[in-house]
């Protein structure tokens, strides 16, 4: 990498630690996207050595006793604790309750850092145990500026290779697929989720990122998804499967946007990849125009996926919007403008069922504007 990149995640965490309110710092999302080397160059170059950073991978058994050591320690010298690989420390979100509710019995306010490899693990551990006591920062895979800043990486190679940095020196043969496949995908698959998840058929599992990684940005059914995967179980299954996806950083499952909860949980899934990489990964050839265009309205939603705020798709018999975002009262219905041939008037037909809705065409020229603040981009 030709320069460090201040991932968007450390503005949040830089306020979150100056306002001091003394909750922990959680930092969650995929692997392999530089969180552990941003934090440290962040808290290297603002905190000048008045932090302390340990990691559970250091030791052959991070116990409760080595986490409250290393927390009074902080304490007592007023130091940023970062704690790095924290779901292997044993019964980690219990020990990490009874530390900060110590400190708040004392007054002592307290500053930590927590981050891992394993989301979902993480992800049970706060919602079991830290409920009221953490703030969540979310670390996302590397978009088209970022990778272009850090790597030179060009649109077209990023709509091909985008979102994992650690790939790119190798991106024009076969060892950037083996890094994806093994390293990344086999490595989430087997260490974040199988390891902490029950999945009764893990073959199967697997095989069903593969099938629906086929389907960027495309409605598909759940019963067409259990039907590629030959299985006789029932649509539970696949919605299980999408669920522990979602929740490892790999994806995001849209449903069909309607002010009718009934109908919107009743929908067919569209399914976005949240890198770019996935879905060149089971194609490995150049791209038509049609896989091009799915591809680019994948990486649109993705970018959407990331404003945290609600986001679904739109069908009604010929007519389609790609997204529509919530938030609040306001409605955005968005299409993605990126050559394909498809259906028209979508836009139209939504915006006359849905009276004060917002109309936002997103093409390829302004894609890196959209970008760079998505809300700001439908606001204007």
């Amino acid at each position: 990498m030709k320069d460090l990149i201040k991932l968007s995640f450390i503005s949040n965490l830089s306020d979150n630690l100056k306002h001091n309110s003394g909750l922990l710092q959680v930092l969650l999302g995929p692997r392999q996207v530089g969180k552990t080397t941003t934090i440290l160059d962040f808290v290297g170059e603002h905190f000048n050595g008045s932090h302390i950073y340990i990691s559970a991978d250091s030791v052959l058994n991070a116990t409760p006793e080595w986490l409250r050591e290393h927390w009074d320690m902080a304490r007592r010298d007023n130091k940023l604790l970062v704690i790095d690989e924290i779901q292997k420390c044993h019964n980690w979100a219990e020990v990490m309750k009874s530390l900060w509710d110590e400190s708040k019995r004392l007054k002592q306010k307290s500053r930590c850092v927590l981050l891992g490899s394993s989301s979902l693990s993480i992800q049970r551990g706060l919602s079991e145990s830290l409920t009221g006591r953490f703030q969540l920062l979310t670390a996302h895979h590397w978009n088209a500026a970022e990778s272009r800043q850090g790597y030179g990486l060009g649109f077209e190679d990023y709509l091909k290779f985008g979102g994992y940095p650690g790939s790119y020196p190798f991106m024009n043969g076969d060892e950037w697929r083996r890094y994806v496949s093994t390293s990344i995908i086999s490595t989430v698959i087997e260490k974040d989720i199988l390891q902490y998840q029950s999945v009764k058929n893990p073959a199967l599992f697997k095989q069903a990122f593969e099938i629906i990684m086929g389907y960027p940005a495309m409605e598909i059914s759940y019963t067409k998804l259990l039907g590629q995967l030959q299985n006789k179980g029932n649509v539970e299954i696949i919605k299980h499967y999408l669920n522990l996806y979602q929740g490892a950083f790999l994806i995001k499952v849209l449903e069909k946007y309607s002010p009718s909860r009934i109908k919107l949980k009743s929908s067919s899934p569209k399914i976005l990849p949240l890198a770019p990489c996935f879905y060149y990964l089971t194609h490995l050839d150049r791209f038509s125009p049609d896989e091009k265009g799915r591809v680019f309205e994948a990486l649109v939603g993705a970018q959407l996926a990331r404003t945290g705020e609600d986001l679904f798709y739109w069908r009604e018999g010929k007519h389609e919007v790609d997204f529509v975002v919530r938030r609040g009262k306001s409605v955005w219905a968005i299409e993605v403008k990126s050559g394909r041939r498809r259906a028209t008037g979508g836009l139209d037909a939504f915006l006359a069922k849905f009276p004060g809705s917002r109309g936002v065409l997103i093409t390829f020229d302004d894609y890196l504007r959209f970008e760079a603040d998505p809300m700001r981009y439908l606001m204007t």
